[in-house]
């Protein structure tokens, strides 16, 4: 298929004027807009984050933020809403600042702000490059070094802030577990003073005077037991009741027998057996009998001193009814001061869990104790140290300079830019119209249409009046519009709206600019 190039030329040529409005129209406005925007001024300031000035290794910093993290925070809190509308009218950034909304300051602001942050790897430096963009170069330098000025002390402040509120948390933990441990000690003296007779560390003390006083509680009852076969003998003696000769033979045989019976046990037991103590006790009461009925022999054949004798009996026997009296109380003594000692030792068993308990207390108190007081020295010497600047901080390597060249607009672009956009116009137009156009205007079109090929094709006649009228007609519109389309902008421009204002208005509403 062929092109008819006589054809499309003709088309073109007809529809020049309205393409050429187009044209004109967009290439002029956006030219007229790239050589009238205002001068467009940047500068940049530069800053890195330095290591600490004493090793960490010396001493551990408390502020345990990576740079990048803490180079994330200032960069927030560096464009907050407060501070881009502050700096804005300290500075006068914008033209007519006082009639724009507060909104619409802080967000030209930020968009006007450029922010780069760059790490050189694990060992390498951290960098921020701070740039701003204006109508001033003065205006440009003043906010970047006010940017610069808000870094570093939002830094400094960043860092001994964080400094100081690890020392205040410190020191309110090492104040509260200190009256912690004062309290707890506090409790645990107390309790031993509640239960001073039944601490653990006199138990063995204890169990020791348990055996002591059974010891003696056994003596004692042996003792007794002598008394008062004592004093039956000397009742007996004061009755003067004579002693058979075959009931005396009786009591010496039986004395022997018990004396062989614990000669032979002694050879299988100890001393302390049961059964020999039992035979000893009963020996014993024994030869006290035998004595006793000896000396009532004795009496009987001296009658002739009884008289003399019965004052010594009585003595004898008051002081052995004493004795016994004596013996018995001791023995009441002793059973109370044992049942006494064995519930000490009683109380004393639960009194050692509690008081463990109260002793583990105490430890872990005291460990955290400790550990915080430990945490408090160290972080008030990083306090100290972010305090006087020696610790991670932050320097300005290259400082913002006032800009003697203009850096935009890309004027030229822009232009370009407009051309391209006029002349897609009027080809889109041209390409429009003729996608809509339905009218048979060549024999192709024709033969196309009826699916055969016409014999003969009679063209439109025009006449040379109506060629001539049509061709003055084409060359003055396109006069009037490469005259009036740009003396229409250069009115709109200087007595409705300058055009660069007109196109920033489209633009933002557009959501573009």
């Amino acid at each position: 298929m062929s092109i008819d190039i006589g054809f499309y030329r003709a088309l073109v040529l007809r529809r020049l004027p309205v393409m050429i409005l187009f044209f004109l129209l967009i290439s002029g406005i956006g030219i007229a807009t790239a050589f009238k925007l205002p001068n467009e001024y940047s500068t940049s300031a530069r800053l890195m984050l330095e290591a600490p000035q004493i090793p960490v290794s010396m001493i551990p910093t408390t502020v345990q933020t990576s740079a990048a993290e803490q180079l994330e925070v200032i960069e927030q809190r560096l464009m907050t809403r407060s501070n881009m509308i502050d700096i804005a009218n300290r500075f006068d950034v914008f033209v007519n600042i006082r009639d724009k909304e507060p909104d619409t300051v802080a967000s030209d602001m930020r968009a006007a702000t450029k922010i780069v942050r760059r790490s050189g790897g694990l060992n390498g430096a951290t960098l921020m490059t701070i740039s701003f963009k204006g109508r001033s170069p003065q205006v440009v330098a003043n906010v970047v070094n006010e940017y610069v000025t808000l870094v570093m002390q939002e830094n400094s402040r960043f860092r001994v802030s964080r400094a100081e509120n690890t020392l205040e948390f410190f020191e309110q933990e090492v104040e509260r577990l200190g009256v912690d441990l004062s309290r707890k000690a506090v409790e645990i003296a107390t309790f031993k003073t509640d239960n001073a007779d039944a601490l653990p560390q006199d138990r063995a003390f204890r169990v020791q005077l348990e055996t002591r006083l059974q010891d003696r509680l056994q003596n004692l009852e042996t003792e007794l037991v002598r008394a008062r076969q004592h004093l039956s003998n000397l009742q007996l003696r004061l009755t003067v009741t004579p002693v058979e000769p075959e009931a005396e033979d009786d009591r010496g045989r039986q004395l022997l027998i018990l004396k062989g019976e614990i000669k032979r046990l002694r050879e299988t037991y100890s001393e302390n057996n049961p059964r020999i103590i039992r035979l000893k006790n009963r020996i014993e009461q024994l030869e006290v009998i035998v004595a006793a009925d000896n000396s009532a022999m004795d009496t009987v054949n001296n009658e002739e001193n009884v008289s003399e004798d019965g004052v010594l009996r009585e003595i004898a026997l008051q002081e052995a009814k004493e004795r016994v009296e004596a013996l018995e109380n001791q023995i009441e003594t002793t059973k109370v001061s044992l049942i006494e000692t064995q519930e000490s030792i009683s109380e004393t068993t639960a009194n050692s869990f509690q008081l463990e308990e109260l002793e583990r207390d105490l430890g872990r108190i005291q460990s955290r104790y400790d550990a915080a007081v430990a945490n408090f020295n160290s972080a008030q010497v990083s306090e100290r140290v972010e305090a006087s600047a020696q610790g991670q901080r932050m320097n300005v390597i290259e400082n913002a300079n006032v800009p003697r060249v203009p850096s935009g607009p890309n004027r030229i672009g822009i232009a370009a830019i407009s051309l391209f956009f006029g002349i897609a116009l009027a080809v889109g137009y041209f390409v429009l119209l003729e996608a809509l156009n339905r009218t048979v205007r060549r024999p192709t079109e024709l033969s196309e249409l009826f699916d055969t090929v016409p014999m003969a094709v009679i063209p439109y006649m025009e006449s040379r009046l109506k060629r001539g009228v049509r061709r003055i007609t084409m060359v003055a519109t396109t006069l009037a519009v490469l005259i009036g389309v740009p003396l229409g902008l250069w009115y709109v421009d200087t007595n409705y709206m300058p055009l660069e204002l007109i196109v920033q208005k489209s633009m933002a509403k557009l959501g573009l600019g």
